[in-house]
């Protein structure tokens, strides 16, 4: 189908989607972020008369000039027409070839485009907060400046990171870094293809060399393997010596670290193999952010955004609820009071589940079964406490008569 000409105000919203990375189809949720973000009206012409109903499936809307408006010099003056099937995007779904070992869930999240190269994809119901404008102020002064971000589990971390690139339209190297990751995987190594060994540029390398961010994901899992990195956290270059060649990195470049300790380790055994980094290596980070869970509003917004990506309506009183939830468990695991704790990550979960089986109560109890019998007993009786809506006595009912069944007769 081909469209007509954009009127004033059309164009005006396909561009502000278009600087915000959206790309077509555009969903719901990120039509009501455009508009709220832009200031502008509801798109209802999305929904026009039949012969310009936009819709292409439920919450999906075409909407093809948003790559005209991504081209440089372009106007947004004419419309690109369609033949059967929106014009998509085309994300890497592998590693590229000339790159070393990287996280493949690292690498398919993000879009390749001739110009920049692997930039993450904006995740259009995500909500900013913590330490999102430090970084993102990092991020777009260009200046080599390390950062060491730490916070418990499920706190956005590794997420701020990436969205702030995606936001600021700048390429990420997202490496995750386990005991086992040494020099080769970090700097590079010689790779056999076609019968020939041949040298292939690690992610850190491949960083420096485009002035991308890297992100050294979990950095608190490290060995002492990580210590080549000394010489690349200093901001002056590194020395290859497998083929014996220096790499000064471009402009640009800078390393952010994201761990769930402050490389001190854990004696509360919660975080098994985090190690005590080397002193000397931690301090080549000027700063650490402390990244806490958001704010009670903040997680509401996330979790209303969530359901409705769902298209679940009317249920703010359900994400109060939670968000009220996971407050008092945070507080009593502060306390010492409890073991385990109510991640923002884990909220999001329930949410995605009560999308899939529509009961709240299940939901609640399918993420919460990964803690121990009396944890989640009693995270279940709490919740049932705070909303009196939802019946959690069915799910504890039925793990009762699963345990007594399996239990041992002698």
């Amino acid at each position: 189908m081909t469209y007509k000409k954009l009127t004033n105000n059309q164009r005006n919203f396909v561009k502000a989607a278009a600087e915000m990375g959206c790309t077509s189809p555009i969903s719901r949720p990120e039509v009501l972020d455009v508009i709220e973000a832009a200031g502008l009206s509801i798109p209802q012409w999305l929904v026009g008369p039949k012969g310009m109903d936009r819709r292409v499936d439920r919450g999906l809307y075409d909407l093809p000039e948003l790559s005209s408006f991504g081209q440089k010099g372009s106007t947004g003056e004419t419309s690109t027409p369609v033949s059967g099937v929106s014009p998509t995007t085309n994300t890497v779904t592998s590693v590229p070839e000339a790159s070393a070992p990287v996280s493949v869930s690292s690498v398919s999240s993000f879009e390749l485009t001739p110009d920049a190269g692997l930039i993450p994809i904006r995740v259009s119901n995500y909500v900013p907060f913590g330490h999102f404008k430090d970084v993102e102020r990092i991020v777009k002064s260009k200046v080599f400046y390390p950062v060491f971000i730490t916070g418990l589990s499920g706190n956005g971390k590794t997420t701020m990171v990436d969205q702030v690139c995606a936001k600021t339209k700048r390429e990420m190297f997202r490496v995750n870094i386990t005991a086992e990751t040494d020099e080769d995987d970090l700097l590079g190594g010689f790779r056999l293809i076609n019968g020939d060994t041949v040298w292939q540029d690690g992610p850190v390398v491949q960083a420096m060399k485009k002035g991308a961010v890297l992100l050294l994901d979990e950095l608190d899992l490290a060995s002492v393997k990580v210590l080549c990195l000394q010489p690349v956290l200093e901001g002056k270059g590194v020395f290859i010596k497998k083929i014996s060649k220096w790499i000064t990195p471009a402009e640009g470049f800078t390393v952010f670290a994201t761990a769930n300790t402050k490389g001190k380790g854990d004696d509360a055994g919660r975080f098994i193999g985090a190690n005590v980094l080397n002193e000397a290596f931690l301090d080549r980070f000027p700063i650490t952010l402390e990244q806490e869970y958001p704010s009670r509003a903040q997680e509401k917004k996330i979790l209303n955004k969530r359901l409705a990506e769902a298209e679940i309506e009317g249920e703010g009183d359900f994400s109060e609820n939670l968000v009220k939830w996971a407050e008092i468990v945070r507080k009593s695991y502060y306390e010492g009071a409890v073991d385990e704790i109510i991640t923002t990550r884990r909220l999001i979960n329930i949410c995605d589940a009560f999308a899939i089986f529509n009961d709240k109560a299940k939901a609640i109890d399918l993420c919460i079964s990964r803690f121990d019998i009396d944890t989640k007993e009693a995270f279940n009786s709490l919740y049932g406490k705070i909303d009196a809506d939802v019946d959690v006595s069915a799910s504890d009912d039925e793990t009762t008569v699963e345990n007594q069944d399996n239990k041992c007769p002698f």
